[in-house]
């Protein structure tokens, strides 16, 4: 008797706590879609219309701090004119969580790797990766690149140096 009245007490739980957030699977696609048309490397505008304006994303390097939607503009332009082949391979994608109450919000987050060549030296790249995503309006409104952005360049600065001698 006593396990029949766990199993139930579990089972209300479970069926009390909530799912994912009803916008979590088109938000996905909006996340799948931005990162497709980085890969594009001609679809800058593409990817700004699934911005929003008043978006605060913290870029890749150190110090770099959170970017409006020009900055953002700019630093996206910076990784098209300096990669070519671009490809982005998720290994998941996951629901992200409102800080206030734990549940969740819409908000994406992927781990992946890119892959790319470098434009200047020929050189073939690869980077482990993890992204997020908040959103507003059905926009981008927030996240982030979180990789090691510096340490991607300094190694194929090197290559270039190494080229040049």
């Amino acid at each position: 008797m006593k396990k029949i009245a766990l199993i139930g007490l579990l089972g209300i739980l479970f069926s009390c706590s909530e799912g994912l957030h009803p916008d979590f699977n088109v938000n996905v696609e909006s996340a799948k879609k931005f990162l497709e048309l980085q890969g594009t490397e001609t679809d800058l505008e593409g990817q700004l219309a699934l911005i929003h304006n008043d978006v605060q994303w913290q870029k890749a390097f150190h110090g770099g701090g959170l970017a409006n939607k020009e900055q953002f503009g700019l630093y996206l332009k910076g990784w098209h004119d300096a990669m070519e082949d671009v490809n982005y391979t998720a290994e998941n994608w996951l629901p992200g969580v409102s800080p206030e109450n734990g549940m969740s919000d819409g908000s994406v987050r992927s781990y992946g790797k890119w892959t790319g060549v470098h434009t200047a030296t020929g050189k073939s790249w690869e980077l482990v990766t993890y992204h997020t995503w908040d959103f507003k309006d059905g926009l981008i409104i927030g996240g982030g690149d979180y990789f090691d952005a510096g340490g991607l360049m300094n190694s194929l600065a090197s290559e270039e140096m190494e080229t040049a001698e």
